[in-house]
């Protein structure tokens, strides 16, 4: 199967794609609306919530135009030209197919489904129907990953040896979150150490051979609460990160290798100040490093996936992030779920 999506018919370069977001989740109203809202080749046309009351104070509040007290409503509107999807992580794939088979196009939030095989069954749909279908890692379109990227191809850092991450932040005080409800594809890797995997994979370019995790499942929850693994990558690069529920707030990634490091303060929410990158060099027993401040622009990272996606349905342009690359992370996830409950070494052919 090609690594490009499918190419949708085009649409005049003129338009924008007109939105409908299926659910009142919170991720959608604070950041995703707004940003397509704030973009240049795109709209919110209408939002859909089970409730049809609440979808109506949704809408108002954020001047969307239309209101729908059903999701099926939205997927049936000849109105929109795609949806946006932060449903529930067990949701993912049912919806995500439905419209596909509607005829959208699907932007759908992380981590894509529930396992591998689901993904496949999205893949599948988005080219039965031809339609663009992506996930929604936001952080990866923030200039910051591109200059991170040049530094280290233009030789700052040496070879890659070891990459680290960190992504954790403390649920106490939400006992019905939906993070801890297993049924519902909740825990600690699926919500935040998802996204230190797929920064893993970003860096090194490169799929990882085998995973080893260790987790402790919460009771009652039964999800993994904290999360701590090793991935093997080829070339003998090892990627270490932890994620957890139930720790204070911390996101980072450092970048090693055989001459230096490169880190990353804040790597997912990098807010809208301009992103600083820090490269170490010259560090030995007797020397403390020299470090090198690097800054990328301030933006939007939300705005910046909902024009690329908008581009791709608009003039056929390839998706940056096709959606088995989406499946070769989700794959990585199910080897380290693997290794927690058994405890054993997985390879990942």
């Amino acid at each position: 199967m090609s690594n490009r999506a499918p190419t949708p018919t085009a649409f005049s370069k003129s338009r924008a794609i007109r939105w409908g977001i299926l659910s009142t989740a919170k991720i959608g109203i604070r950041a995703v609306i707004p940003a397509i809202q704030q973009s240049s080749n795109g709209i919110v046309a209408a939002i859909a919530s089970r409730d049809a009351r609440v979808a109506q104070e949704v809408a108002r509040s954020l001047n969307i135009p239309r209101a729908l007290g059903s999701y099926d409503a939205l997927l049936d509107d000849p109105e929109i030209d795609a949806i946006y999807i932060p449903l529930p992580n067990h949701l993912h794939k049912e919806w995500s197919i439905r419209a596909l088979a509607r005829g959208k196009h699907v932007l759908c939030e992380k981590p894509f489904a529930l396992n591998a095989t689901e993904v496949d069954e999205m893949i599948a749909a988005a080219w039965q129907h031809r339609r663009v279908l992506m996930e929604a890692f936001m952080y990866r379109f923030h200039p910051q990953f591109a200059l991170a990227q040049k530094l280290i191809a233009d030789g700052a850092i040496g070879k890659i040896k070891t990459i680290r991450a960190v992504f954790c932040f403390n649920i106490a005080g939400r006992p019905n979150d939906i993070r801890l409800k297993k049924e519902m594809g909740g825990g600690a890797l699926m919500d935040v150490g998802s996204y230190c995997v797929n920064m893993a994979r970003l860096f090194t370019g490169a799929e990882p051979i085998g995973a080893q995790a260790r987790a402790i499942f919460g009771a009652p929850s039964q999800v993994d609460e904290t999360l701590a693994a090793i991935l093997h990558f080829p070339n003998d690069v090892v990627a270490v990160f932890d994620c957890s529920l139930r720790t204070d707030y911390r996101e980072w990634v450092q970048v090693q290798g055989d001459a230096g490091r490169l880190e990353l303060a804040r790597p997912v929410k990098p807010r809208t100040s301009p992103a600083e990158i820090i490269v170490s060099t010259g560090e030995t027993g007797d020397a403390l490093a020299t470090p090198t401040k690097h800054s990328a622009l301030a933006a939007n990272h939300y705005q910046l996936m909902a024009e690329h996606f908008a581009e791709c349905v608009l003039n056929g342009a390839p998706l940056r992030f096709p959606p088995e690359e989406g499946r070769a992370n989700m794959r990585v996830i199910d080897a380290l779920y693997e290794s927690a409950r058994s405890g054993r070494f997985v390879r990942i052919e």
